[in-house]
């Protein structure tokens, strides 16, 4: 086993007296060295949040009883809901794309430059326009136009296509098309989306211009799970640029698409590190 292979521990539960005692107790008599921890509560809610990393090198559990162990001995009298995941597991990406490339091309630099250690193993588009951009990646790329005739048929060959690559997130890298609640159904928490601040102040096909117009001062991107409700999901990351009284409306794309890439690039990085939490509808990040 590498030295630095670890295993991570992402768990909540209603707050109480001796929680973290009892998960690194549970580390430290198995020979568990632990490299990072962060803890919060939310005095509000009374709710605990903590993520929790160790080297499996030495640890006394075999890795594949590591989770009934935790269960049994931990997780179950907390009441804990919690994930653990080994780091030397290569998360397995789709990306899914319509015609805006910003986000698309700033995925596929960073994924070949090395930044981030994770398989894509396909594009997904409803237009071609990046089929040579995939492909030139040594991405598969697959053209699946949807209409509201051929949704259902063709959101099932997008599903199929997933299960054979065993894809465990999806990226919607300004992928326009609305997903149906039995797709997101089948991969909670796992999509994640980017979208600009515009809406609903300035709807439509010209949101640039309609904040142009209107004299914005920033532009906002929010990057977030994908749940059944549009664009309302657990927020991953977000950020804002400002917009000076001269720019004009291209500066305004520009400045709004470098700024979705930047945030998409850290909500994708985010959730690789195995850093999110997701609580009701809400992320805690710890980062």
């Amino acid at each position: 086993m590498n030295q630095q292979t670890t295993a991570i521990l992402l768990a909540e539960c209603p707050d109480q007296a001796g929680i973290i005692a009892k998960v690194t107790n549970f580390l430290t008599k198995n020979n568990g060295n632990i490299v990072d921890l962060e803890q919060h509560v939310d005095t509000a809610d009374k709710h605990f949040f903590m993520r929790v990393e160790w080297q499996l090198e030495n640890f006394s559990i075999d890795r594949e009883q590591i989770q009934k162990t935790f269960s049994e001995e931990v997780g179950s009298a907390l009441n804990m809901n919690w994930q653990i995941a080994f780091s030397d597991i290569k998360p397995r990406l789709a990306l899914f794309v319509s015609q805006h490339g910003h986000c698309l091309f700033d995925i596929l630099s960073r994924y070949q430059s090395g930044e981030w250690d994770v398989e894509i193993p396909l594009v997904i588009s409803n237009h071609k326009n990046h089929q040579s951009l995939a492909e030139n990646a040594g991405i598969a790329f697959h053209h699946i136009p949807i209409t509201a005739d051929n949704k259902q048929q063709q959101e099932q060959a997008q599903l199929d296509l997933l299960a054979k690559h065993q894809i465990d997130t999806i990226v919607l890298a300004r992928y326009m098309q609305i997903l149906s609640a039995n797709f997101i159904d089948h991969y909670p928490h796992q999509i994640i989306n980017i979208h600009h601040s515009f809406l609903p102040a300035f709807p439509g096909a010209r949101p640039y211009h309609s904040a142009h117009e209107r004299g914005v001062k920033i532009i906002g991107a929010t990057s977030h799970y994908v749940t059944t409700e549009l664009d309302a999901g657990p927020i991953i990351e977000q950020d804002i640029v400002r917009i000076r009284h001269n720019d004009n409306i291209e500066d305004l794309k520009r400045k709004g698409q470098d700024n979705e890439k930047i945030v998409l690039s850290r909500a994708i990085r985010h959730h690789l590190m195995h850093k999110v939490l997701v609580y009701k509808n809400r992320c805690i990040v710890f980062v």
